[in-house]
């Protein structure tokens, strides 16, 4: 399967209580479908990944998958913090007929290319089948590996199929490793909330992973800069930007009040360590949301959710 265009990290929604909502999570698998991605990605960072147990990621994982309904490729984020969880986390995933995994390695193993390779190794040894999509985040939360060892342990491991490349700046890496890629490297993604798309397009990266609450204007991005018209893919983006700014720190909560405020979601509950909106933030989202209402074809605003 080839892997390129914007493929969303969609958000764990969760109920008043605490507890992962299934519903609610259908109703975000259909809106990036409806949006035009290319593909979706559940459980990663953006879906408060460390915050689920075991169980509940293998359930919501089953749930994406059922609402997908072979209509939409799933990537399974399998990132753990030990090698043999990793290798239960990706078996989980293709028992359910998934066959790309993004991993991060635990920040533990450090930053040394042998070390880091050895461990994909392995997974790739246990999961014979399995595609790769190296994750490399930025410290704290990451790694932080250099080009030059993302490149190293790629050349060591064939199952890597796909760089997501999320250091910041990105542009710079981007560019070193696809100048470097062994064949079998199909191609380096972004991240970072798509707060770089646009260099991280020109410089060649075959997709974006952002977070999934502006998945249509995103997939409308992709393609208008895959088509040569730069100046409606910087228009999107300029004018989406300061929402992602607010996601930069905000994370997941700015995500689910987007959604909430899309008709999406109920709440903007969630199990991080993320402060709750003020109502001088609240009504800042909402005017910058009204700035963009003539952008979201997919879902309008909805003034209930206010």
């Amino acid at each position: 399967m080839a892997i390129h265009g914007v493929w969303p990290v969609l958000c764990t929604p969760f109920t008043g209580d605490g507890a992962i909502d299934p519903a609610a999570l259908r109703r975000i698998v259909r809106f990036a479908r409806d949006s035009g991605v290319s593909g979706i990605v559940f459980p990663g960072f953006a879906s408060e990944v460390d915050e689920l147990t075991p169980g509940e990621r293998v359930t919501l994982l089953g749930v994406v998958m059922e609402e997908a309904e072979g209509t939409l490729p799933v990537i399974a984020g399998a990132s753990a913090p030990a090698l043999d969880e990793v290798i239960a986390r990706v078996g989980e995933a293709q028992a359910l007929g998934i066959r790309q995994a993004m991993i991060q390695a635990p920040k533990a193993i450090g930053t040394d290319a042998e070390a880091v390779a050895a461990f994909y190794a392995a997974i790739a040894a246990a999961c014979p089948g399995i595609e790769i999509i190296l994750q490399n985040a930025p410290a704290p939360r990451g790694s932080d590996l250099s080009p030059g060892s993302v490149l190293a342990v790629a050349r060591a491991v064939p199952a890597i199929r796909i760089v997501k490349e999320e250091t910041i700046p990105s542009g710079g890496p981007i560019s070193a490793i696809l100048a470097g890629a062994p064949p079998h490297l199909a191609g380096v993604m972004g991240g970072g909330g798509a707060r770089f798309v646009i260099d991280e397009a020109l410089r060649g990266a075959c997709g974006a992973m952002p977070a999934v609450e502006f998945a249509d204007i995103h997939a409308r991005m992709w393609a208008a800069l895959a088509s040569g018209r730069e100046a409606e893919a910087r228009m999107l983006y300029e004018r989406t930007l300061p929402l992602l700014m607010i996601q930069s720190h905000a994370r997941m909560r700015l995500t689910k009040r987007v959604l909430m405020l899309r008709g999406i979601l109920d709440n903007d509950v969630v199990r991080a360590r993320i402060p709750a909106f003020d109502p001088r933030d609240l009504a800042e989202i909402r005017a910058l949301m009204d700035r963009i209402a003539d952008l979201l074809t997919i879902a309008p605003l909805a003034r209930a959710a206010e």
